[in-house]
């Protein structure tokens, strides 16, 4: 009976090769689990790369996990940083996985990608790990013990490996067919396509070929996008583009009421009103008990009560929690701080409160919840609310007990190793009245018994509720003087709890967030996105990693990648009442956080700088995450197309082409944008070159600014972070390029200062960016640069002329679409995108198709209907590049996988 993806077995395996070895630590080693033997390991004799080991297995297998067994103590040689390769065949392997290990004595697994991109079951025979990083960066490589899991059945291997084989054909097929199209081998690419039945791309993608690049009808092709955009064949692409962050400081009328300076409040939203409610809080001299509401649409704050605990209230009080019940319009609250001297037994109890919006009124649930199956007094804990099933979670939290009943003795230890005591998961369900301790903390008595389980409690961490997933979303914190780095999950259904691992799971901590810092979270359930904002470290030894960053863990991709990072220092401004010279908030902790998932916006207020025991903060800031939407990806799309039709009128006809720049161009230029205005008579300057200097005109005119808008007093100083799993290379280099005729004078150093200034206070965010430069590009423009056709039947004049055009051609192309080598003027350097690599000085020697003579001169019209076809054929890919990648042509070219 032929296997599932379900009968997954340990494989057996071979060493195959390896880079080297040290001693007795010999690549066999990594067979045999033994954590107790030091010696039982692989262990490369350098740490110069590269180093490696490939495993072979005795047959073709769907390898689905990895497992690497550990010393029993931590090893400075284990790896900290390492890919994981596999294939039918050694010489061509792709990745299957990039992470890291942990430095302890626990086991790990990882998943690794066993489906190709279009999802069929990847067979393979061979596994090859690099090794990258130890976690002692001067030491050599080690591995403990490798062990392989996956399915092996011959009968569904062979099934699987003829599945894969046929897609392989069809892909060589269409990269064929590609190769034939873009040479102009219109009878050879019918003949291919009708003998194998193969189609190049979706019917759709090559009408838009055959209107763009043979036709050149630009009012069509603009036709056939717009359909496209508004039948979402974009949308995939707007959703894979980064987050662009917009901080900008809220301020209300000075003369209505607000807030004062605090920290260790709370914060939390109404999503059905839009109201945020704001309670207490330490304001660096006393507890707070007041109770806020401010209406996100009217901009404006309510007090509410001034002292709760004169109307049943709770009292004064800091680092409690609260959630919001949306189908009863009510606040539960729980916990606060006591300092040592206020720890008596008449303070010490965990009281619950309820307050009604409706009715404004508060009312004690419980005196102290401890006594009805509750947790006992906590602070720094985390709250969440199922409102489905009316059932409010607590999780964490440091528990405080009455001075008297700690020794002294105890307390001092407690205080030096931070051996405190922690609460664990507690539920509570509203419509019953009733606790539930779920899971007691590790430290527990109880703990020790096989029939309790536990958890790992913390404080400063995370929690936050999937409301569709059912789901407990843990992550980060402290528990004694070690901060936490793991990523749980409790199914609030099935009372399970896992760990969650990252699909890129990788120790580097500037690939997550740093943990040891303040870090306030929120979700959004419709888009399956968790964001956290990290600041300032309570701890006085880490203040000099000065920093704000925001981050996005996407629960699909099971990714952390960085939205925004600021190194952004403090100064009176942030305490001031007017901090409009400041562009974000300054780092901090005991602030908080909400998020309006209705308009999608962050709301931070007040916190502690850090810099002064008594200061406290009362700014108020708006988060505003934008992506490029529809019409931003719209308005791209015809500034390249009629950029493109502009500079083919200028070579024709120039009066035409002022009345075009004067309409089409001039309606999609935002003329109020200095940088914007710049690129605009750039294009206009096109019309007073030369012929032989048009192309140059045009230099790395790519739309930095036509698709930004401005800051309105957000983002100054801030970076956006750049990510391997969801980024793009921007639009195009900024302000123009610095390509073009080899006679073309360099740009002054003073014009350049002035241009990075202009960048700098311009704080733009791109709004749609061009896809991302890859080395598939560079080759797909070196294939299309050898295109012919039969309106190009003749060669080149000379090979100067040739080369001074195509270099001129070159220059309004993506950086990425590279080419042959120039050796001739440094000035023919083509300005690189943002994000990618500046590229050597380039230029693109058009070769004739190996079918045409070479000994023919070409003549001028079919010389420059040669650059114009190119310049067409790489507009094409372009805006390919922004649809499916099932519905067009393959990315890679034949010449590929062609070496001479």
């Amino acid at each position: 009976m032929a296997g599932t993806i379900s009968d997954i077995k340990k494989l057996e395996y071979d060493i195959h090769k390896y880079s080297s070895y040290s001693s007795s630590y010999l690549p066999e080693n990594i067979r045999e689990d033994n954590p107790a033997n030091q010696t039982s390991r692989w262990s490369s004799n350098t740490n110069t790369p590269p180093q490696f080991l490939i495993l072979k297995l005795e047959r073709p297998a769907i390898v689905t996990r990895i497992k690497f067994g550990k010393y029993e103590k931590t090893h400075v040689c284990n790896l900290r940083k390492l890919k994981i390769l596999g294939g039918l065949e050694e010489d061509r392997m792709m990745l299957l996985f990039e992470g890291g290990l942990r430095n302890d004595s626990v086991p790990e697994t990882f998943n690794l990608k066993h489906r190709t991109n279009s999802g069929e079951l990847l067979p393979i025979k061979y596994i090859q790990i690099v090794p990258l990083l130890s976690w002692g960066p001067s030491f050599n490589f080690c591995i403990w013990y490798v062990e392989l899991l996956g399915i092996e059945d011959s009968i569904f291997i062979l099934s699987n490996l003829r599945k894969y084989n046929m897609l392989r054909e069809i892909e060589i097929v269409r990269l064929f067919l590609k190769h034939c199209r873009q040479q102009g081998y219109v009878r050879a690419f019918n003949a291919l396509q009708e003998e194998t039945g193969v189609r190049l791309e979706d019917d759709k993608m090559t009408e838009l070929h055959e209107i763009l690049v043979n036709r050149g009808d630009f009012k069509k092709t603009e036709e056939m996008l717009i359909d496209f955009i508004a039948t979402g064949l974009m949308d995939d692409y707007l959703a894979r583009q980064e987050y662009k962050p917009q901080w900008s400081l809220q301020l209300t009328p000075e003369n209505e009421p607000r807030p004062g300076r605090r920290g260790g409040h709370q914060l939390i939203i109404d999503p059905q009103t839009s109201t945020i409610y704001l309670y207490g809080g330490w304001d660096g001299n006393e507890d707070l008990s007041d109770l806020w509401s401010y209406d996100v649409r009217t901009n404006r704050w309510t007090l509410i009560h001034e002292r709760s605990e004169q109307l049943d209230g709770p009292t004064p009080r800091a680092c409690h929690k609260m959630v919001y019940d949306t189908s009863s319009s009510q606040i539960f609250m729980l916990g606060r701080y006591l300092d040592s001297m206020s720890r008596t037994e008449e303070n010490i109890n965990s009281d619950f409160y309820l307050y009604n919006t409706v009715t404004r009124t508060w009312f004690q649930i419980c005196n102290d919840t401890s006594q009805v199956g509750g947790p006992q007094l906590v602070f720094d804990h985390q709250m969440c609310i199922d409102v489905d099933k009316q059932t409010i979670y607590v999780f964490g939290g440091r528990i405080l007990e009455p001075k008297y009943a700690v020794s002294l003795s105890l307390r001092n230890e407690e205080e030096t190793t931070g051996q405190y005591r922690y609460s664990g998961l507690f539920s509570y369900h509203i419509s019953t009245n009733t606790w539930t301790h779920i899971l007691v903390d590790c430290g527990h008595p109880s703990a020790s018994s096989p029939h309790v389980e536990s958890i790992r409690s913390r404080v400063t961490h995370s929690m936050l509720f999937h409301h569709k997933h059912r789901k407990l979303y843990i992550f980060g914190g402290q528990r004694g003087k070690e901060y936490m780095t793991d990523f749980l999950i409790y199914d609030v259904d099935t009372n399970e709890l896992s760990n969650m691992t990252p699909e890129k799971n990788n120790a580097d901590a500037k690939n997550v967030p740093q943990s040891g810092f303040t870090q306030r979270a929120t979700i959004d359930c419709e888009k399956d996105e968790i964001y956290v904002l990290t600041s300032l470290s309570k701890e006085k030894e880490r203040r000099d990693l000065n920093l704000n960053s925001f981050w996005l863990f996407s629960l699909g991709k099971k990714e952390w990648s960085c939205v925004y990072k600021s190194e952004h220092s403090n100064g009176e401004n942030c305490y001031q009442k007017n901090q409009s010279t400041c562009h974000e908030p300054c780092p901090r902790y005991a602030h908080q956080i909400v998020y309006d998932s209705t308009n999608q916006v962050h709301f931070l207020f007040g916190g502690n700088p850090g810099t002064n025991s008594n200061v406290r903060l009362d700014d108020f800031w708006v988060l505003r995450l934008e992506k490029p939407n529809r019409d931003n990806i719209l308005r791209y799309c015809k500034y390249l197309l009629r950029k493109q039709e502009y500079e083919e009128i200028t070579k024709s006809d120039p009066l035409a082409a002022i009345l075009y720049l004067q309409t089409k161009l001039y309606d999609i230029i935002d003329h109020s944008d200095p940088v914007q205005l710049k690129e605009f008579h750039k294009l206009a300057s096109l019309l007073f070159k030369s012929d032989s200097c048009t192309a140059a005109g045009s230099d790395g005119m790519e739309p930095t600014s036509l698709l930004s808008h401005s800051l309105s007093g957000g983002g100054g100083g801030g970076v956006v972070c750049s990510n391997a799993s969801v980024g793009s290379a921007n639009a195009g280099g900024v302000g123009g390029g610095g390509g073009g005729s080899k006679h073309k004078q360099p740009p002054s150093s003073n014009d350049d200062e002035d241009d990075r200034k202009g960048e700098a206070n311009q704080a733009k965010v791109m709004r749609v960016e061009s896809p991302k430069a890859s080395t598939t590009e560079e080759a797909d423009t070196s294939s299309i640069s050898s295109m012919s056709s039969s309106d190009c039947s003749s060669s080149q004049t000379n090979a100067s002329q040739s080369q001074t055009k195509a270099e001129q051609d070159v220059t309004a192309a993506p950086s990425s679409m590279v080419l042959v080598k120039s050796t001739t003027d440094s000035n023919d350097v083509v300005a690189p995108r943002m994000g990618s690599a500046a590229p050597d000085t380039i230029g693109l020697i058009a070769t004739p198709s190996t079918s045409r003579g070479t000994g023919a001169s070409r003549n001028r019209a079919a010389d420059q209907q040669f650059e114009l076809k190119i310049r067409r054929c790489l507009l094409f890919n372009k805006l390919v590049d922004l649809l499916p990648e099932p519905l067009c042509q393959p990315k890679k070219n034949i010449s590929d996988f062609v070496l001479l």
